[in-house]
């Protein structure tokens, strides 16, 4: 089992940033990859950024590349989600999660993320 805690949410202005932290415990060893994903009132929950386990092949929504940066602290065992630029649009619940060998399968409890206009 891996265990996932999300941190850095908050109430913030358009145009400012947030730094989001995932931090993994248990059998990180399963870890393939690490994914931020988000999920506004009323809406599906959408990938934000991915990036593997390594810290290689980061890759990003279309709505959200040049504004975020998704990275990870190998000795910490965190993903990070740098995240400039905002907007109201980007008012959401996000969630880190897990990917082994297959599709994500591990979450966090969720960091409420609000941009006001």
């Amino acid at each position: 089992q891996v265990q996932l805690v999300e941190s850095g949410g908050g109430l913030v202005q358009a145009g400012g940033s947030l730094r989001l932290s995932c931090v993994a415990s248990g059998r990180t060893n399963s870890i393939r990859a690490m994914g931020w994903f988000r999920q506004a009132p009323g809406k599906e929950r959408e990938f934000v950024a991915a990036i593997t386990w390594s810290g290689r092949s980061p890759s990003y929504a279309d709505s959200v590349k040049g504004r975020f940066t998704i990275s990870r602290d190998n000795v910490k065992n965190t993903v990070y989600l740098q995240m400039n630029s905002l907007k109201p649009e980007d008012t959401a619940v996000y969630y880190c999660g897990r990917r082994g060998f297959g599709d994500y399968d591990s979450w966090g409890q969720g960091t409420q993320v609000t941009v006001s206009s």
